[in-house]
């Protein structure tokens, strides 16, 4: 389609909307990050948008071009708000493990936007800040380039993956939330020891597990691993490493969309 959105000087809606607010890109993010939690991914639509905001849908794309742009900015903000408040320590170890599980918080707070936009790479501001911490924090904790980069690479693989997969548990259905933890105890729990030793010797361990997450096990399995493919990086601590002060890179131009709104 034609390039339809209004450029940054000109966003601002003069007039308030029905409901005496004025539009921002702000605004429309929160509310269909509200409306995705509501009603699901069917939400995301200028529409539905534009009802919420008591605005004329037209006015959407004033800041989007398409659903998938707002999509991406709806990914950035909840990588925004893993990072919101966090400062980092100077132990390499102990700053990835508080970025990971911020990461992960941020998506089970809102699993029907974490279904959408786990697995996208927005190039967006939030986006920006997160790869150059994480960087940041591995380079100056020692590792070198070429180790640095596939650790990154499997750090927020894993976060993601894990937010992922929590939410999916998150957005079922109660019954069905229900239904599947009660599996634990009403078909393992009753498996004889003659056919499943294993299982039979571990299944109220199991119950237990099985309602809470893998994630901060994992990242402790991975940042086990990550020590001991550099030793004196893994015993490092605070002393010496500091942080540079933080710089908001600059956004990023949005991609031509594949699809208009609807």
């Amino acid at each position: 389609m034609a390039e339809r959105v209004v450029p940054e000087p000109q966003r601002r809606r003069r007039r308030p909307t029905k409901q005496g607010t004025v539009l921002s890109a702000e605004m429309i993010v929160d509310t269909a990050l509200r409306l995705v939690g509501q009603h699901g991914a069917e939400a995301l639509t200028v529409r539905r948008l534009g009802a919420a905001l008591g605005a004329d849908p037209s006015a959407i794309y004033r800041y989007f071009h398409s659903t998938d742009d707002l999509l991406l900015a709806l990914a950035d903000e909840l990588v925004g708000q893993a990072q919101d408040g966090w400062r980092p320590t100077g132990d390499w170890r102990a700053d990835l493990r508080s970025i990971g599980l911020r990461i992960h918080a941020a998506y089970q707070a809102h699993p029907q936007a974490a279904l959408l936009a786990a697995h996208r790479t927005t190039g967006r501001g939030h986006e920006m800040l997160a790869v150059e911490r994480i960087l940041g924090v591995l380079r100056r904790a020692g590792f070198p380039d070429h180790e640095a980069v596939p650790i990154y690479h499997a750090f927020v693989d894993q976060g993601l993956a894990f937010a992922a997969l929590d939410a999916a548990a998150l957005a079922l259905p109660a019954a069905a939330a229900t239904a599947d933890l009660q599996v634990w105890r009403q078909r393992y729990s009753r498996l004889g020891a003659d056919t499943h030793p294993n299982i039979a010797a571990t299944a109220p361990l199991l119950e237990a597990e099985m309602r809470r997450s893998g994630y901060p096990f994992a990242l402790e399995l991975l940042l086990d691993a990550v020590a001991a493919r550099h030793p004196a990086a893994g015993a490092q601590t605070g002393a010496g490493a500091v942080e540079a002060p933080d710089r908001q890179p600059e956004q990023a131009a949005d991609p031509m969309p594949e699809q208009d709104l609807p």
